[in-house]
């Protein structure tokens, strides 16, 4: 059949239900061509081997839980021995769909580099610096990649020194503004703040997740998309333009409702197109990052500037996610987008190898 690969999902943050979903898309996508072998993790951390996600999405349940009856554990000959090091004698690589803090953030990737089994995706200093906006968009900003005004603050800026917080935002950055937990992903805790009493509830609600906040400044321009593949020699899909049905590109927007629109290609003049993805080459690089990632972009109504939003280096992967369709766009259909990442994943696995001999 090929490679075998073991699909980790689920996790510990709030996306974990974007998780399983993107899990079970993958699943669908590589029957009959790949051996797969599903890893479930609870919201509390336990590891549950051979639990299908699209079993999970199929009855409704789109969280990971033990289930009352055995799983069929497939390649494993001891499940209630399950480690790491008898997974790396079963599979060829494993393919982490981990969004958010505890596995899109490093954590995940670290512990596979010590188990030292081949994964998809960037490495571990990749994938720390994409989940934590705050220290993406510092980078950004050191390589000389555009972004838009912001500003960072503590919890416990928040909490001890509320009024000075406000009075620098108000100062700074204006209304409306994006108040967003610095390390979360598919819009999980980030509120749009028209006035104070918006940006308290704002700031109360992104403190929920993390403990450092960032503030952005509105920006009124298209949202526009680009996908990228590849490892040191990197490929930018045709862009893709958001267009939101609430008024932002919130969660339920993007998982619940389906009402936002996903245009393919983005309508955008072809310098913009080249300078997006451009750019979009530009930020995977700036962060080391490897195998695929989704920048994110504003091209400003007004004046036609192309300013970066953010990097995600573990994409959504469900049937409606912007990265699949925008490669689909590109001529890479879903079943080849996951061989070729698997194909990446050893390439980066065997040449960091020859750094450690």
């Amino acid at each position: 059949m090929g490679l075998r690969i073991a699909l980790i999902y689920g996790g510990q943050s709030g996306e974990h239900e974007v998780s399983v979903m993107s899990a079970s898309s993958v699943l669908k996508a590589v029957a009959g061509k790949m051996e797969v072998f599903p890893i479930g993790i609870t919201k509390d951390g336990q590891w549950i081997p051979g639990l299908s996600p699209e079993a999970l999405v199929e009855t409704g349940q789109l969280e990971v839980t033990p289930p009352p009856q055995e799983v069929d554990y497939k390649l494993l000959e001891n499940p209630s021995g399950f480690i790491l090091g008898e997974l790396k004698e079963k599979v060829n690589l494993v393919f982490p769909l981990l969004h958010g803090p505890m596995g899109e953030d490093g954590t995940i990737q670290g512990l596979l580099e010590l188990a030292g089994i081949p994964y998809i995706g960037g490495g571990i200093a990749a994938s720390a610096l994409g989940m934590d906006k705050a220290l993406m968009k510092a980078l950004f900003c050191q390589q000389g990649l555009p972004v838009g005004d912001y500003q960072v603050f503590l919890r416990k800026e928040w909490e001890t020194g509320p009024q000075s917080v406000i009075e620098a935002v108000e100062a700074n950055l204006g209304y409306p503004c994006f108040v967003k937990p610095a390390n979360m992903g598919s819009s999980v805790g980030i509120s749009k703040a028209h006035d104070r009493k918006g940006l308290k509830k704002a700031l109360d609600l992104a403190a929920l997740y993390d403990r450092k906040l960032i503030v952005e400044a509105f920006l009124d321009g298209q949202e526009v998309e680009c996908a990228v593949l590849g490892n040191d020699q990197p490929e930018a899909s045709i862009p893709g333009e958001i267009i939101a049905g609430a008024e932002f590109y919130d969660y339920e927007d993007k998982y619940v409702k389906n009402e936002a629109k996903l245009v393919i290609p983005a309508s955008i003049t072809p310098q913009q197109t080249a300078e997006v993805q451009e750019l979009a080459i530009k930020a995977f690089k700036a962060i080391d990052c490897a195998g695929m990632a989704r920048v994110d972009f504003f091209v400003l109504r007004k004046d036609g500037r192309v300013l970066v939003n953010e990097i995600n280096t573990i994409p959504g992967f469900t049937k409606i996610s912007m990265y699949p369709k925008l490669w689909e766009a590109s001529g890479l259909s879903y079943s080849t987008l996951i061989e070729r990442l698997a194909d990446l994943a050893l390439e980066r696995f065997h040449d960091l190898r020859r750094g450690r001999r």
